[in-house]
């Protein structure tokens, strides 16, 4: 079994902290974590976009809402991410459309490199990838379940892109293929209309047995 520390949820942002937080740092020509290089500029102000287009524009299906109201215990989800995450932008807005429909869920967010030795305890294929998701016991802070960083179709897309990636040693031909791979998978996320991320996260959340 594994838990999370009282003292990291008591410090983890809401939703609207995490948004707030965001745009208070772009103000700042700054992006979440050490890096505030322009390019990590250009990265934040794009997913500043994405969170705002998907705040408004998301729509649940109606058997995600019929999944969510089975959920009848306290449960928090506590979601690892940066502001300059590109996933995450696509990822986290779906999450507080979903957790707003049940109050037995709360939903929570920590900074990825403010806490690493969180992260280190949830890798994905031994890397810090985010946004991750904790699916935590409100009452004792157990662990229930994980999920991300990504849907599983555009896992793939990625996972290949970097084995196309590590078979060449020409680093002008590894940033074409970063620049495609990234752009692949954000006109992915568009055409999908959220609706892996909805599946696939309540797939691994339902099953958590509530009598517990």
């Amino acid at each position: 079994m594994q838990f999370i520390e009282k003292s990291i949820l008591e410090a983890a942002y809401t939703y609207e902290g995490y948004r707030q937080l965001i745009d208070d740092l772009y103000d700042q020509q700054k992006s979440t974590g050490e890096d505030h290089s322009e390019e990590m500029m250009h990265y934040t102000k794009l997913n500043i976009a994405r969170m705002n287009r998907l705040d408004k524009r998301s729509r649940l299906t109606v058997e995600t809402l019929q999944q969510l109201a089975k959920i009848d215990r306290p449960i928090t989800w506590l979601v690892i991410t940066e502001g300059w995450c590109g996933d995450a932008a696509q990822i986290v807005p779906v999450l507080n459309h979903l957790a707003k429909e049940n109050t037995n869920i709360t939903l929570r967010f920590i900074l990825r490199d403010r806490n690493l030795a969180v992260i280190d305890a949830f890798l994905t294929n031994k890397a810090r990838a985010i946004p991750k998701v904790l699916v935590l016991d409100t009452k004792i802070s157990e662990v229930l379940a994980t999920w991300g960083p990504r849907p599983n179709e555009a896992q793939q897309l990625v996972m290949s892109a970097k084995a196309e990636s590590l078979a060449t040693d020409d680093l002008n031909l590894r940033q074409q293929i970063s620049s495609k791979a990234a752009e692949q998978l954000h006109l992915w996320y568009a055409k999908d209309k959220t609706k892996a991320i909805q599946e696939e996260f309540l797939e691994v959340l339902l099953p958590i047995d509530p009598t517990n």
